[in-house]
């Protein structure tokens, strides 16, 4: 949908996901970053830190720079920045902000915080021994909250789905071993032709399909939520399949953060 003037937003914390939603709305025509707020931070380090990322390399785009304490410039682009703890007094209003992203990670429990971090040796974890093992060295099963996340968001799969996840020494990107039992009979080559149709039409940009041999680094950087791996999956029968997706867990759920307020100011 077009919009006759861009949707104005702020982020809440300069961390992991905020930069990367940063540098995906600086590269939009529907969006424009207005404000940041982060207490933890100067607007020195915010630079540096937006600047320079070992997962997803240098920005190459217009200069980044400080204008002031309060003040970032993204090429001739002000940005406001805030250091308030609490947000309840985040003065967005000032800053023409409608929608803010909440990235700090404060608004979630410190045991649901600490399972996105990796142990680089092995540590005390009191919840979670093999969470404690070192993440550089092992392969560590683990639980995940995706397959009930799936149930909330479609409904007609909750209480179909369930899961695990095997946590693995990489920097970015994971991946779907989806192993599905069908009602109705469909061969492999029947479901890569639904998967390859989807990923062309409707669904464009979002879901991804491919016949090449790729590893998990070729996605580094892809904005879709999901890339179906046709030479991964395997059919032990028409009812009984496996199914490989990739998905680059930063920048695709970033990217699909800035689609929501889109669709939000659609409906608005």
């Amino acid at each position: 949908m077009a919009f006759d003037k861009k949707i104005k937003i702020g982020i809440n914390g300069f961390g992991r996901i905020g930069r990367l939603v940063a540098r995906i709305a600086l590269q939009r025509n529907d969006v424009e970053l207005v404000a940041v707020n982060d207490p933890f931070i100067s607007t020195d380090y915010m630079t540096y830190m937006f600047k320079y990322d070992s997962v997803h390399g240098q920005w190459k785009h217009h200069e980044v720079k400080v204008k002031d304490s309060k003040t970032l410039l993204f090429g001739e682009k002000a940005v406001t920045v805030f250091g308030f703890r609490n947000p309840e007094e985040i003065p967005w209003a000032e800053t023409g902000a409608e929608f803010i992203v909440e990235s700090t990670g404060v608004f979630t429990d410190k045991d649901k915080a600490a399972a996105h971090l990796k142990k680089t040796v092995d540590g005390p974890s009191s919840k979670d021994w093999r969470g404690g093992r070192a993440a550089s060295f092992n392969i560590i099963p683990s639980s995940t909250g995706a397959a009930k996340a799936v149930g909330k968001v479609l409904p007609t799969l909750n209480g179909k789905l369930t899961g695990m996840a095997f946590r693995v020494p990489t920097i970015d990107v994971s991946v779907v071993d989806l192993t599905v039992r069908l009602e109705k009979a469909a061969t492999y080559e029947e479901i890569k032709q639904a998967i390859k149709e989807e990923s062309e039409g409707r669904l464009k940009g979002i879901l991804g399909y491919t016949e090449d041999d790729v590893v998990s680094t070729d996605f580094i950087g892809d904005s879709r939520s999901g890339i179906f791996d046709a030479k991964a999956g395997i059919a032990l029968s028409d009812k009984f399949v496996k199914l490989v997706s990739w998905y680059d867990n930063e920048w695709g759920y970033s990217s699909r953060v800035v689609d929501l307020i889109v669709h939000i100011a659609s409906q608005s």
